[in-house]
């Protein structure tokens, strides 16, 4: 690599968005955040959607800053999973995207799982069951009439790169968590898709991180400042997050520790056996062309959520949890637990009506005590589900890398690595960001972004990670030894 490309990463959570100007190079590995802003659903008609127009103003006025500072030489895009944007024959957005904690689906899974049979669904997608999945969200908008104006369906990263570029299309990685992708083959499941009555013609062409989506719109252009490239990238967050994970071989377990928790391991193939189908974990694409097998935990949603119930400062919570003995656990993937916290139906008061039977009330009161509950419930959600992945799978796992925003919680850290028994690696925080940075680098230097290139410089994931290893910070648990009772 004879030069540093500089490239926007834009990474959109569920709570926030940022973009971020990372420099990839020789020994060089760096982020820099040049815009943040907030993020959550909107509720309108009594619907919670995105504001997904205010998202992209939000995101080319990231470019314009990043712009503003140095050049830029690729752009990239990742966000959640599942939500959809459709666009009528003239391309147009027909209204804001529904939000995946919106309760229309109440309901529907079960419709469409007795309608083509919970076998055919993850023999032929992978998935596990959530009743949010964007097949079950079509599903609904179907029987709303909300498709017979559409014509194109586009993900969350696809609309925005559709904006500023003008190209349709639905990156791999991301349409592999719609339960409309065949896993098996890497394709749009067309045959499921009809027997579903969903119009095909909702599907986009595919891409694969790495693909050029196609050059800013001249108006766009405008607007940030400069031309460059938009490269599809792993566009589902979990997916640049696995790239940066800064494992060493094969042995190893990821969580991705956010707003949601994705606890899972990377494999060649996927596992499409009975007692994967009956353990719910799913197969999701990651970038080249591996599988993230894993499940999908609730994360650190219930604990932001008690804090903006109680409008105390997460850290707070966290220390005021780190003085408490522990010991309480609940279901922290309860279903009651998916919306948000309301002033009728507050988090805390949902968290401690799960409590174990024969807790005593005073128990979880105080706001230390329910948030330890919380990270000790979590830990053990994750220790639970890889046990689970491993005998699935047989895949041999010495260690456990923690990343996202949860790697910076010094106490979930250290109770995950007591619950499953394994050393925990902890880092990078921004590990989508560096993975977005990493694929968008890649493939400049694949398409001779400049002279002399050197287009085997990342040419694997292994090389993408022992950038990330030589660059970033990361910090180890050790398993205690479980307390005497």
């Amino acid at each position: 690599m004879s030069r540093t490309l500089r490239v926007a990463a834009v990474d959109l959570g569920a709570t926030s968005g940022r973009v971020m100007v990372g420099e990839a190079g020789d020994g060089v590995l760096d982020l820099v955040e040049v815009h943040r802003f907030p993020n959550g659903g909107v509720v309108r008609d009594g619907h919670v959607h995105w504001d997904v127009r205010r998202l992209f103003d939000e995101v080319v006025e990231g470019l314009r800053l990043a712009a503003g500072s140095g050049p830029v030489d690729g752009i990239g895009i990742d966000s959640w999973a599942v939500d959809v944007g459709l666009l009528d024959a003239d391309g147009e957005l027909l209204a804001d995207p529904y939000s995946h904690r919106d309760p229309r689906v109440e309901g529907v899974m079960e419709q469409v799982t007795a309608s083509v049979g919970a076998q055919r669904l993850y023999e032929t997608t992978g998935l596990q069951q959530l009743p949010f999945n964007t097949v079950y969200q079509l599903v609904a908008s179907a029987a709303a009439g909300e498709l017979d104006d559409a014509r194109t369906m586009l993900l969350i990263p696809d609309l925005l790169g559709y904006w500023l570029t003008g190209a349709t299309g639905a990156e791999r990685t991301n349409a592999s968590t719609t339960q409309l992708y065949d896993v098996r083959v890497g394709a749009w499941a067309k045959g499921l898709v009809e027997d579903l009555d969903l119009p095909v013609e909702l599907l986009p062409e595919l891409r694969s991180p790495g693909d050029l989506v196609g050059p800013l719109l001249p108006e766009v252009a405008a607007r940030i400042g400069v031309q460059a490239p938009v490269i599809a990238v792993g566009s589902h967050d979990t997916a640049s997050a696995v790239v940066a994970v800064p494992a060493e071989g094969d042995r190893f377990a990821y969580i991705s520790s956010g707003t949601w928790s994705l606890v899972g391991l990377e494999l060649d193939q996927p596992v499409l056996t009975p007692a994967a189908r009956a353990a719910n974990f799913t197969n999701e694409g990651g970038v080249d062309g591996t599988i993230r097998f894993l499940k999908n935990v609730s994360g650190l949603w219930v604990l932001n959520e008690c804090a903006r119930a109680w409008d105390v400062p997460v850290p707070d919570l966290v220390a005021a949890a780190a003085t408490e003995p522990g010991g309480v656990l609940v279901d922290v993937e309860h279903p009651s637990l998916l919306p948000p916290s309301t002033a009728a139906d507050p988090m805390p008061d949902r968290l401690r009506r799960l409590a174990p039977a024969g807790t005593p009330p005073s128990t979880l009161a105080g706001r230390g005590a329910l948030a330890r509950a919380v990270l000790d419930s979590l830990a053990d959600a994750y220790a639970r589900h890889l046990r689970t992945a491993v005998e699935l799978t047989g895949h041999p796992v010495d260690v456990v890398h923690v990343v996202g925003g949860g790697s910076q919680n010094e106490l979930l850290c250290q109770l995950t690595a007591d619950a499953c028994g394994l050393p925990v690696l902890a880092g990078p925080p921004e590990a989508a960001a560096l993975g977005n940075v990493l694929v968008q680098a890649r493939a400049l230097l694949c398409s001779g972004a400049g002279p002399d290139e050197d287009s085997t410089a990342l040419p694997d994931l292994a090389s993408m990670r022992a950038l990330v290893r030589a660059t970033q910070p990361m910090r180890r648990y050790e398993p205690r030894e479980p307390k005497e009772h």
